[in-house]
C-alpha cells in the first residue's frame, strides 16, 4: 500500500516532521511517501495563505497517481474538497481525522492550535463535520506556525500551558493538536497530562490504511465528482481538468 502524504506548504522540514509521525503508525508493508509542493506559502495560516496553497496541493494530488490513498498534513483541512474532487483514491485530512477519532474516545475534547486567527476556521470545519457540540472549545497557543521549526523556540511551553487551561477550564477528556507542525508532540504531551492527546497525522495514517483494506473509493456521484473539462487561462492553464 502507498499512502501519499501531502503537507500544502512549502517547509521542506515540516513534511520530514510529518512523515517520521505517519511512519510511526503505518503498517510494516505501507510505503509513506512524502512531499510539499514546490510553490505557495512556507505556512498556511489563515484563508489568505490557504487560498494560494491550493494550486501547488492540487498539483501534488496529479503526481500521485500510483498512491493508493492521500493525507493533507495540514490542519486547516485545506483544499479537501477540491482534492476528492481530483481523484478516485481516498483522500483524509487531518483536522478532520483527530476530530473523529477524538470522538470516539471522549465525549469533550478540546483543541489546542496556533494562532488565534485560526480559531474560527476550525470552529467551522467541527461544524461541517457535525462535531462542533463534542469541542469543548478551540484554543489559541499563540504559537506562530514556523516557531515549531525553530530551535529555542518557546512553542513547547505555549502549547503545554494551553493544555493546562484546557484541562481545568473546558473540562476537556482529550486534547486534539490543531496543527501539522505539532505532530512530534503527542506522545510526550499525553505522558505529562495523563489524557489522550491526538495528532492528526497519525489518525488521518491509520484512517487512509483502513479504507485501502476497506476497498473504498471516493464517491464520484455528487460533490466529489470529476471537474468538467473545461480551459483555464494564464497561470492556470496547466491545471485544466480534461
Amino acid at each position: 500500500m502507498k499512502i501519499r502524504l501531502i503537507n500544502p506548504n512549502t517547509t521542506a522540514s515540516m513534511t520530514l516532521k510529518c512523515a517520521e509521525a505517519a511512519r510511526s503508525v503505518a503498517r510494516a508493508d505501507t510505503e509513506i511517501v512524502a512531499v510539499n509542493p514546490e510553490f505557495g506559502p512556507a505556512s498556511i495560516e489563515g484563508y489568505y495563505d490557504e487560498a494560494f496553497s491550493l494550486p501547488g496541493l492540487l498539483d501534488e494530488v496529479a503526481k500521485g497517481a500510483d498512491a493508493d490513498a492521500f493525507v493533507i498534513a495540514c490542519f486547516d483541512d485545506t483544499g479537501l474538497e477540491a482534492a476528492r474532487s481530483a481523484t478516485e483514491k481516498p483522500v483524509i485530512a487531518i483536522g478532520e481525522a483527530a476530530f473523529h477519532m477524538a470522538s470516539l474516545i471522549a465525549e469533550k475534547f478540546s483543541v489546542v492550535t496556533t494562532l488565534s486567527r485560526s480559531i474560527i476556521p476550525i470552529e467551522r470545519n467541527l461544524s461541517k463535520y457535525g462535531l462542533i457540540a463534542r469541542c469543548a472549545r478551540v484554543r489559541a497557543s499563540e504559537v506562530p506556525v514556523l516557531a515549531l521549526e525553530e530551535e529555542g523556540s518557546d512553542a513547547r511551553q505555549r502549547i503545554e500551558a494551553e493544555i493546562e487551561r484546557a484541562l481545568e477550564e473546558d473540562g476537556a477528556e482529550a486534547i486534539v493538536l490543531g496543527c501539522a507542525g505539532m505532530a512530534d508532540l503527542a506522545g510526550a504531551l499525553t505522558r505529562r497530562f495523563g489524557v489522550p492527546v491526538l495528532d492528526g497525522v497519525v489518525c488521518a495514517t491509520v484512517l487512509a490504511e483502513s479504507a485501502v483494506a476497506l476497498g473504498l473509493a471516493t464517491s464520484k456521484r455528487g460533490a466529489y465528482a470529476a471537474p468538467r473539462a473545461k480551459p483555464y487561462a494564464g497561470a492556470f492553464a496547466r491545471f485544466a481538468p480534461r
